[in-house]
């Protein structure tokens, strides 16, 4: 006799359980500045690598342009697929890249660092701009706008927890995933799988992210 009540309860409370995981998990690093406690060290160390080992670092910024080509197939492969399954407001690779007016700098202001030897790129506007105004985000536009599309295909085709959905998939949130829109395969589903708001947008008391 008392079954019942409880069962009617306890999906509303996993639910608001799991969002509240979800917002707790956005803030487990954060500090005054917003960074975190994960910081790379790099500045303090750079000074005491050996000089060829810096200008063999410098040259490896450059192979990942081999693979640009290959991510970016990549990327519109999943974007595609993701149409053909009938998805619609997916981002572009154009969200992911900054506006061009909000660059600090452009070719006519761009500041130069004082040359370590004569012919050094770091004295010339242009370098800085291909390296920080083209390259560098563009790389991580596309990166990220492919990690994008392939949190959409998991959230779509996997809708089952495990331990980075919460703090890291939330980009990818869907209406439904696919065992959702079958009747009798969503039941199998764990319950917080099945109530989840990351994959399943019918879940009640649960804000938007």
């Amino acid at each position: 006799m008392w079954c019942r009540p409880r069962t009617v309860w306890t999906a509303p409370i996993r639910t608001r359980t799991l969002w509240l995981r979800l917002e707790m998990k956005k803030c487990e690093t954060c500090d005054p500045s917003g960074i975190g406690e994960n910081r790379v060290v790099i500045g303090k160390n750079h000074g005491q690598i050996p000089y060829a080992t810096r200008i063999l670092g410098v040259f490896l910024i450059y192979l990942p342009i081999l693979t640009l080509p290959f991510v970016m197939i990549s990327a519109y492969i999943s974007y595609f697929h993701l149409k053909l399954m009938g998805a619609e407001n997916i981002k572009t690779l154009k969200d992911f890249l900054p506006d061009r007016a909000s660059f600090r700098y452009k070719l006519s202001n761009q500041i130069v660092m004082r040359p370590g030897y004569r012919l050094s790129p770091t004295q010339s506007r242009l370098f800085w701009v291909l390296n920080c105004t083209w390259y560098c985000p563009f790389s991580v536009g596309l990166f990220e706008w492919h990690a994008y599309l392939v949190k959409l295909v998991e959230n779509w085709w996997c809708p089952f927890f495990h331990g980075r959905k919460e703090g890291h998939y939330q980009e990818g949130a869907i209406d439904r995933s696919f065992w959702h829109i079958f009747p009798e395969d969503v039941v199998k589903l764990d319950p917080e799988d099945r109530d989840n708001p990351i994959w399943n947008e019918d879940v009640k008391g649960v804000p938007e992210h």
